[in-house]
């Protein structure tokens, strides 16, 4: 396991690699992702974005909110267009350039998994960041398989027979972990530092690196456009969300949810952070207790493994 990255919010540099002029929704936790990570990408990275939400808003002609290289790829071949830019760079001698891509849930857990998975097992020299808005929020907040139990969409409708998302939220993190790739970590926008620290260490890796990111979407979450960041800290805080990081096959826990493993903090109820989404509103007792239930069972399951890599 390599050390903590320390990361200084006030040696951050000041230029913007994904400019403010996007048209993001108000409260998008995407854009944040974006932001953030390129804070540590720097100048020197080719960005690859499938069909989503960040294509439209970050550059929809003739508007374009990167300050790097950008290309739009298929929805399904992200990672196969990236692995393949990689191999130029590679063929030309260049050692310094990240190909990095930016998508959404859809395109990762579900659309794009062939390539994705492909480009894992071969270990391509790509920084893949999946923004987890859980749902596929660009054609109108459809269910994928990373949307959560119980939740609204518009093809998981509420009405007397179905009511909501009948299965639980694909632990695509740990699919990733199975492919033996050199590093996967999850994060979210509140943890700035923890997300960022976990950007520059793949970044000094090579090979495939994966990190999971969960970016509240106010729209599609039925969600206030201020609750952004407290909808992120309440999903780790709940244990709903594990921060984490698998760094060449060593496991540990990260930010609160260490503190949380360790017994040093106690994790709150999750109807704290159900209530405060429209999406989960026709939730009964019953079906917030199920949710609890789960994430009690993921944490004894996540604890074993963790203890069975001695990260």
């Amino acid at each position: 396991m390599s050390e903590k990255i320390p990361i200084n919010i006030i040696e951050l540099p000041e230029t913007e690699y994904f400019e403010s002029g996007h048209t993001a929704c108000a409260g998008c936790g995407g854009a944040l992702a974006v932001r953030q990570a390129m804070k540590i990408l720097g100048d020197k990275t080719i960005v690859y974005t499938p069909a989503c939400c960040l294509l439209v808003f970050g550059s929809t002609y003739p508007l374009n909110a990167w300050r790097t290289p950008f290309f739009q790829c298929a929805f399904e071949n992200s990672a196969a267009v990236a692995a393949g830019v990689a191999a130029a760079l590679k063929r030309k001698g260049i050692n310094d350039v990240n190909a990095v891509v930016f998508a959404g849930d859809g395109g990762t857990v579900d659309i794009g998994l062939q390539a994705i998975s492909g480009a894992a097992e071969r270990n391509d020299n790509v920084l893949y960041i999946c923004y987890d808005n859980e749902a596929y929020g660009n054609t109108g907040m459809q269910r994928s398989g990373a949307t959560p139990f119980g939740a609204w969409t518009t093809t998981t409708p509420v009405g007397t027979i179905i009511k909501g998302k009948t299965e639980h939220k694909k632990d695509f993190p740990r699919i990733m972990i199975s492919h033996s790739i050199p590093y996967v970590a999850t994060a979210t926008v509140a943890f700035w530092r923890d997300y960022m620290q976990k950007v520059a260490r793949a970044k000094d890796m090579r090979g495939f690196r994966y990190l999971h990111v969960l970016s509240p979407c106010p729209v599609g979450w039925r969600a206030s456009t201020g609750d952004t960041i407290k909808l992120s800290r309440l999903a780790v805080e709940t244990g709903l969300w594990i921060l984490y990081e698998c760094d060449h096959g060593a496991f540990r826990f990260t930010g609160p949810s260490r503190l949380i493993a360790e017994g040093m903090k106690q994790r709150k109820p999750v109807k704290e952070y159900l209530q405060l989404q429209g999406r989960f509103r026709h939730l009964t007792d019953k079906d917030i207790a199920l949710i609890q239930e789960w994430i009690d069972k993921n944490w004894q399951e996540y604890s074993k493994f963790a203890a069975s890599t001695k990260g």
